[in-house]
């Protein structure tokens, strides 16, 4: 079980977190559970140390900032015995979750999970503070973004538990934004494969790694809410290995992002290598480069390549890209961030026929100018005007009949 910053936000709501683990203690399951901060003690921690030194010593930071989860670890299984029920807390040098030196965003290389196992089998809730790991050289690291989620995934498979339970304020995994469609529904199953294109592509509930972990080790996860009965079993939507059905639905859900930004380079001479004069300093620079569309002039002697990077790169893109000017030898560079990336997503789609074109006639019926398109097996991605976000996804969510409920058996 893990619970998010939101869900351990004070005492009150720590109080309904051990009603849910004691609902699964009831029940006869051992129990892991994975915690966070309190909800804005992070960036508390975070800005401490910049105002301390704006250049601070990485590993020092990782000692300050992990410290949020081990209060609520400590302050949850203080709560927990307090119910009667045997718990303790665990950090991650305690379990020897052993990571890289890569402080701030360091990458779990194994955990030892023999005393913690033992304990599980003894009756003991293991309250275990996420997001922070132990170095090679014995010092604290923290995980980076979604390092909770990461913890709770990898301890979930370390320990070969059933299920992981990750809970949160929604209570589980939409169609598509319920902000934006009225009439979207919450899936009760979707695959590991599904789950991963919509993090990746904005879906907020789970982080990219986690994920990740759970379909490279075949992890079950259950997105649950927080704030329901602790008594009740909350329903969820359940993410697993891919889901094998007689009559697979082309189309699970829809996504958008709207941190993209658009790069277009005009008349660039058109010879070998020029892709990789273009692409290669963007990739030496870190810079991730997505959506890519290559026109050839009629004559074939120049080509206009667009592409897209994250809009919190664009700046960077742009200088880089400038400053191969003479290289590349292209005619005019133009970027533009008032763009937005819609996603179809959807396992059935390596078994239906149809699927984009489904999508580029229900656009095309509402207007709404497609500037670039990227595929995979069971993704149709779409760069359009930001200002036509909303219309778009409920054009695609009703083209799909993502809004129906599904029938009965």
């Amino acid at each position: 079980m893990k619970f998010g910053g939101t869900s351990v936000a004070d005492l009150t709501r720590i109080r309904h977190v051990a009603e849910h683990v004691a609902r699964e203690v009831r029940e006869g399951n051992e129990v892991a559970v994975v915690v966070s901060a309190m909800a804005g003690e992070t960036n508390r921690l975070v800005a401490l140390c910049r105002e301390a030194a704006p250049l601070h010593d990485a590993r020092e930071y990782d000692a300050v900032v992990s410290s949020g989860e081990n209060v609520t670890s400590g302050l949850l299984a203080i709560v927990l015995q307090s119910m009667g029920i045997e718990a303790r807390s665990w950090q991650g040098w305690q379990l020897a979750m052993r990571t890289n030196a890569a402080h701030g965003a360091a990458r779990i290389d194994a955990i030892d999970c023999a005393t913690l196992t033992e304990r599980l089998a003894q009756g003991q809730v293991a309250v275990v503070a996420g997001f922070q790991g132990l170095s090679p050289q014995n010092r604290i690291t923290t995980l980076g973004r979604g390092g909770s989620d990461t913890t709770a995934v990898a301890l979930a498979a370390a320990l070969g538990a059933d299920r992981c339970d990750i809970y949160t304020d929604v209570d589980g995994v939409y169609t598509t934004d319920p902000r934006i469609v009225k009439t979207a529904r919450r899936l009760p199953r979707i695959s590991h494969e599904e789950m991963l294109e919509m993090a990746s592509l904005g879906a907020k509930v789970l982080h990219v790694r986690s994920v990740e972990l759970a379909m490279l080790y075949d992890v079950p996860l259950m997105v649950r809410s927080t704030f329901t009965d602790p008594a009740k079993a909350p329903p969820g939507t359940l993410i697993t290995g891919e889901d094998i059905q007689m009559e697979q639905e082309a189309v699970t859900s829809i996504a958008y992002a709207r941190d993209e930004a658009q790069v277009t380079l005009r008349d660039v001479p058109d010879a070998p290598g020029v892709a990789y004069r273009v692409f290669g300093p963007l990739s030496a620079a870190h810079i991730n480069v997505d959506m890519i569309v290559q026109n050839i002039s009629d004559d074939g002697t120049a080509t206009d390549i667009t592409f897209t990077v994250p809009e919190a790169d664009y700046d960077r893109a742009m200088a880089v890209i400038e400053s191969q000017r003479e290289e590349i030898r292209f005619g005019k560079l133009i970027g533009e961030k008032d763009v937005v990336k819609v996603s179809v997503i959807g396992v059935g789609m390596r078994s239906h026929a149809g699927v984009a074109a489904t999508a580029f006639k229900a656009l095309g019926e509402r207007g709404i100018n497609i500037r670039a398109i990227t595929t995979s097996e069971i993704k149709i991605s779409v760069l359009i005007d930001s200002a036509t976000t909303e219309l778009a996804v409920r054009t695609l969510h009703s083209a799909y009949k993502l809004d129906r409920v599904p029938a009965e058996g």
